[in-house]
């Protein structure tokens, strides 16, 4: 007995879900039936219920959940303004795009320091990008006319600072400039 009843289940493991399933919706279906039966004529019997796959469930709720919802078409929301920038700071951020400068960030000083107009901080890969970063900018500048630049820090090319009147231009490596962090310093939170 013990041995009829472990092969039973066995093979009711054996045995794929939808099998089961079927198994169980067509025996719900017989027992309406019967019930129906001694209540009605026999022509009158319950009609087995459509069986609907999940899928095929989910796709009727997705289709009636998008003929509910409207669908409005997004607010147009308005750029702020890009900043107008000098020629010269123009150029510079040209040059940096093309030197595939990383985290190009430009800071105006007007008003905050009498060192320079704006500040532009980026960061390079490595020793070699900065000090490529540095050789390009300077070579762009000095096609515009700047020819007083002072360059820092080319030896170790951790951190380069082009000084050019009224652009101040630091190339950084992303673990030196994440130390420092100038942005934090001159951002525009600070108070006057």
């Amino acid at each position: 007995m013990k041995k009829a009843a472990s092969k039973k289940s066995k093979a009711a493991a054996k045995t794929p879900a939808k099998k089961i399933a079927k198994k169980t919706i067509k025996a719900a279906i017989k027992k309406t039936a019967v019930k129906a039966k001694g209540k009605a004529s026999p022509r009158k019997a319950v009609k087995a219920p459509k069986t609907i796959t999940k899928t095929a469930a989910r796709k009727a709720a997705r289709a009636a959940k998008a003929a509910k919802t409207v669908v409005k078409a997004p607010a147009k929301v308005k750029a702020p303004p890009k900043p107008v920038w000098p020629p010269l700071v123009e150029a510079t951020l040209k040059r940096l795009d093309d030197a595939k400068a990383e985290d190009i960030v430009t800071i105006d000083l007007t008003g905050k320091s009498t060192l320079a107009d704006t500040m532009i901080v980026a960061s390079g890969r490595s020793n070699r990008h900065v000090n490529a970063i540095a050789d390009q900018v300077v070579e762009e500048l000095k096609k515009h006319g700047q020819s007083n630049l002072r360059v820092e820090g080319i030896p170790q090319c951790d951190w380069v600072v082009v000084d050019a009147g009224d652009i101040l231009l630091h190339i950084f490596r992303p673990e030196v400039r994440s130390f420092y962090n100038l942005e934090k310093l001159w951002s525009a939170h600070v108070p006057e």
